[in-house]
């Protein structure tokens, strides 16, 4: 789900949270030895993700924060701040050469993981770990 995060709303707060989960704390950041990736150049991106980033010409970078129960992947257009929030069990990750897209229904975010490619790849592998440990959800 796409989400505008730029102003305090409680009820966006609470959505997200009830998707992912709360913030990890410090103790469980210091264990994962950070919950935060490199800043990620946005090769391309869905048709609505991509009207909403390409609205300056300005180069778009974005970052991911990992979650108990998913990722957020965010990026700033203009003034305004989105978030892509993606519980694990939507979580699909392709990694064709350099480019790493991850896909959560119509959504889509692809990123170049050229730059900073061992801290990428090392993150990465926190996100592959975390999404093992989650619990399979059986659709009846």
């Amino acid at each position: 789900m796409l989400f505008n995060i730029s102003h305090n709303d409680k009820k966006t707060k609470k959505t997200i949270i009830d998707l992912v989960g709360k913030p990890f704390g410090i103790l469980d950041n210091l264990r994962l030895k950070g919950i935060g990736s490199p800043r990620l150049l946005i090769v391309k991106a869905s048709q609505e993700i991509g009207t909403i980033v390409n609205k300056n010409n300005a180069t778009k970078y974005a970052s991911i924060e990992l979650r108990p129960n998913g990722i957020l992947i965010g990026f700033q257009s203009q003034l305004e701040v989105y978030v892509l929030v993606i519980p694990f069990y939507k979580l699909v990750v392709f990694k064709p050469g350099n480019l790493i897209t991850f896909h959560i229904d119509h959504h889509f975010i692809s990123i170049d993981a050229s730059k900073n490619s061992q801290k990428t790849r090392a993150f990465m592998a926190k996100i592959e770990n975390q999404k093992l440990k989650q619990p399979y959800e059986f659709i009846n």
